[in-house]
């Protein structure tokens, strides 16, 4: 494929701010609040129309599974940089990965008391243009763009775009020291611990940009089994003057939340527009 337009499903559903409607990109844990001597989560991760249903592809991860065992179409698929840190800030790694049709999966040994973080963070720059008749896209780095876009290009539009997907899973009693911001790209900072949600229990969560209060910034989140529902259950909200939220949830299960801004501020050349999304699942315990 030429490289102007090779660019693919995955990426843009973990780069760009999603649709209701939309191919969401999630990581699935099968725990988040554990306990015992010697525990252990396993991930999946995935793409798909219905939360945590396995129905559109898998997300392929870096360093996890064997890519060759895929379909031609799928292989191209860029992999995401999976990043795991343990409680004390260390990075570690996953075990058992294997990519399949429709999930990937990976498991973690959670040899360390307190809080993990998982995180897939992206940024890079999307163009859209015209040659004739034919619609033209690429996505890459900001390095890249002059080598790979035509400079005279036609109806070109640029944005620079960035993501993180988060999960958090916790080993006995919740800690801190992984629920601290990097300061880029938009980003969730817990006030209620992301491993200590109950239903019908109101949490708190501050969103930032760059590391600054993220003001009226678009929130979503949806409980897991749509596939299931009439309705998809949707709870929205707007991060107030100072980027908090509040949510208060219906019901315990797993949830999907998603944060997305669009913005022509604080937009480095050759880009016009900046897009930001975050996203995270979460488990809401009974209470």
């Amino acid at each position: 494929m030429h490289p102007l337009v090779k660019w693919t499903a995955l990426t843009l559903a973990i780069c760009l701010p999603l649709s209701a409607q939309a191919h969401r990109a999630w990581m699935l844990p099968s725990a988040t609040v554990l306990s015992g001597e010697d525990p252990w989560v396993t991930v999946d991760a995935a793409v798909s129309n219905d939360l945590f249903y396995f129905e559109h592809f898998s997300m392929h991860i870096a360093g996890v599974g064997d890519v060759s065992t895929q379909p031609t179409g799928q292989r191209a698929r860029q992999a995401a940089k999976l990043h795991v840190f343990a409680p004390d800030g260390s990075e570690v790694k996953p075990q058992n990965g294997a990519i399949g049709r429709y999930r990937s999966t990976f498991d973690l040994h959670l040899t360390q008391k307190g809080t993990y973080k998982l995180a897939i963070a992206n940024s890079g720059l999307f163009a859209s243009w015209k040659e004739g008749q034919e619609n033209k896209r690429w996505m890459g780095k900001a390095e890249d763009f002059a080598k790979q876009v035509p400079a005279n290009a036609a109806e070109l539009k640029v944005a620079q775009n960035s993501s993180r997907m988060e999960v958090f899973v916790t080993s006995g009693n919740p800690t801190t020291s992984v629920l601290k911001t990097t300061g880029v790209g938009l980003e969730l900072a817990p006030i209620t611990h992301p491993n200590d949600l109950f239903a019908g229990e109101a949490a708190e969560f501050s969103l930032l940009l760059d590391g600054k209060p993220a003001a009226g910034v678009e929130v979503s989140v949806i409980p897991g089994g749509n596939r299931y529902r009439d309705e998809l259950g949707e709870i929205k909200t707007t991060s107030d003057a100072n980027g908090k939220i509040s949510i208060t949830w219906p019901n315990a299960g797993m949830y999907w939340l998603e944060a997305k801004l669009s913005s022509k501020e604080g937009v480095s050349a050759p880009a016009t527009e900046r897009r930001a999304s975050y996203s995270a699942t979460l488990e809401v315990l009974a209470p």
